[in-house]
């Protein structure tokens, strides 16, 4: 694989790993930065931009859904997520990367019509960051 189509395989892996679909974006970030090490922050912005798009795609089905009863009967034990996202607004979503509660603190956010501009910018800090230390890890 060259380095364009190890790019493409890692936005796309980053981009469903922020999504409802199961993915692992971080062995591919591993590959890459393994097979191009010279790739680092290009890596590193690929990786960042699709987990962040992913994120958006999540925050733009909250805004499809029409009340609280259909959000949490889609996202069934989510209501801390919601309490989270009332309480503190969009800068929780820094926190969108993390496991499970992730996607649905981006929902939520969507659902709670939270504004956009500022769940972007928080998205994708916090994106970048993870990523940022899961490559610094890597390559020590």
């Amino acid at each position: 694989m060259d380095e364009q189509s190890s790019l493409l395989a890692l936005f796309a892996s980053s981009f469903f790993a922020a999504t409802l679909l199961p993915g692992g974006s971080e062995a591919v970030l591993f590959g890459v930065l393994k097979a191009y090490p010279q790739l680092y922050w290009p890596a590193l912005g690929v990786a960042s931009l699709g987990n962040t798009l992913g994120g958006i795609s999540s925050y733009l089905i909250g805004r499809l859904l029409p009340d609280e009863k259909a959000f949490l009967k889609k996202y069934s034990g989510s209501r801390r997520g919601l309490e989270w996202v009332r309480s503190y607004g969009s800068p929780v979503i820094l926190l969108s990367w993390v496991p499970l509660i992730g996607d649905v603190l981006c929902v939520a956010a969507g659902w709670l019509r939270v504004n956009w501009l500022w769940v972007l910018l928080f998205m994708a800090v916090g994106k970048f960051a993870r990523y940022w230390v899961i490559a610094e890890f890597l390559s020590n």
